[in-house]
């Protein structure tokens, strides 16, 4: 079960096609069949197949709080022999990646993306209003406020999946509260009702206010969201770097859109503590696991080891996505954003992996409900982070 349908993850979707097609070759005794959902059906349905331990036997898994619940339900196999069995796999991944897939010292996910998030603007409609890239958020605020007067949409979000509206959140969490702050939050050295993180929302709050999204964002899924950028609606979206290969390798993309997307990292917030604009949210993105139960679990985990090897190659080349092994680019023709994103990740200071990611699945769903509604105003700053902050606490009770 994979999370690429091809309408909206075409590249990857005709990746995973032909790696599949691949293995069947150099293997005619196998035969692989596959599901295809978005993220946010699959999450539930991989829910509903764990209740029925019936879960595929290779599927897609995120890091962190997400993948321990599977683990302690003893569902999951332990896949460190895929690695340590293939020299080729022995050093790949890029460090630190792989272990946020290990619980109790033993990794149950291999990852296959490294996804920091960025913002993305239109560098015709910031010339157009004579904007310039933000360095500070008072400065994003400013560029927000021309663009709303001039009548177009500046960021888009797709805030009703609660995960998308997030990253606003993060990142003002990270330049208000510092580097460690989430993290701190999930370890239980720090409270959500911390008055860094209210802070952060009503910032978020405050963007909603001056018009700083496109109207309704609360009802609006991700994948409507990303059209009001590529159809030039909107003059900016922060996203993560699966979104990478719409402006540099989709042969379904206008060059000329190609031409006028460019990025900027995250705005600092004056008089906060996080200091370095090379401070990321993101962290891994989705891996594979390999089902306990599965009853070709030798196949299963040896097709794992080999999509691996294929994925890290070709995803590059094809897609535009930055995997999680190691990329030798000095043979490879890339685009001039790839590049500099690359070099970006060699320059990161800090890369706070996704708050909803590292919590539990009832922390996260509720943070991704309450960050809807914080969007939505539902909520105020203080109800999205007092009840959050009491949801952890009972966590840590169990």
């Amino acid at each position: 079960m994979h999370i690429w349908p091809e309408g909206s993850s075409k590249a990857q979707f005709s990746i995973v096609k032909n790696i599949i097609m691949e293995y069947e070759k150099q293997h005619p005794n196998v035969e692989i069949e596959t599901e295809i959902l978005n993220s946010d059906q699959y999450r539930d349905k991989l829910k509903v197949l764990a209740t029925a331990n019936e879960l595929p036997d290779i599927g897609m898994t995120w890091s962190d709080g997400f993948i321990k619940p599977y683990v302690k339900g003893g569902m999951l196999e332990p896949l460190d022999d895929v690695v340590t069995n293939d020299p080729a796999l022995k050093d790949a991944f890029i460090p630190g990646v792989k272990e946020s897939y290990a619980v109790d010292g033993k990794t149950f996910g291999l990852p296959l993306e490294l996804n920091t998030s960025y913002i993305f603007y239109n560098k015709e409609i910031f010339k157009k209003y004579n904007l310039e890239v933000p360095k500070t958020f008072n400065e994003y605020k400013n560029v927000v406020k021309t663009l709303a007067k001039n009548g177009v949409i500046p960021a888009t979000v797709g805030a009703k999946d609660g995960w998308p509206a997030s990253f606003w959140f993060m990142y003002l969490a990270d330049r208000i509260g510092g580097p460690t702050i989430l993290t701190d939050v999930i370890h239980g050295k720090a409270k959500m009702d911390d008055p860094a993180l209210l802070k952060a929302a009503q910032e978020v709050q405050n963007l909603v206010d001056i018009g700083g999204f496109v109207k309704e964002a609360s009802t609006l899924p991700y994948e409507d969201s990303v059209d009001y950028f590529m159809y030039e609606k909107a003059a900016m979206f922060l996203t993560g770097l699966w979104q990478l290969p719409a402006f540099t390798t989709s042969p379904d993309v206008p060059h000329e859109f190609k031409e006028k997307v460019g990025y900027f990292k995250f705005p600092l917030y004056e008089g906060g503590k996080g200091t370095d604009i090379n401070s990321y949210v993101g962290g891994p993105g989705v891996g594979l696991f390999v089902a306990k139960d599965s009853k070709v679990k030798k196949e299963a985990k040896d097709f794992v080891g080999f999509f691996l090897k294929e994925w890290g190659k070709k995803s590059v080349t094809d897609a535009g996505v930055i995997p999680a092994t190691k990329v030798d680019t000095s043979k490879l023709k890339l685009s001039p954003m790839y590049m500099d994103i690359l070099k970006d990740l060699n320059e990161a200071s800090n890369v706070t992996t996704y708050f909803d990611t590292q919590a539990s699945p009832v922390v996260s769903d509720l943070h991704h409900e309450l960050i809807t509604a914080l969007f939505g105003k539902q909520v105020t700053p203080y109800e999205f982070v007092k009840r959050q902050a009491d949801a952890l606490v009972e966590k840590q009770k169990e």
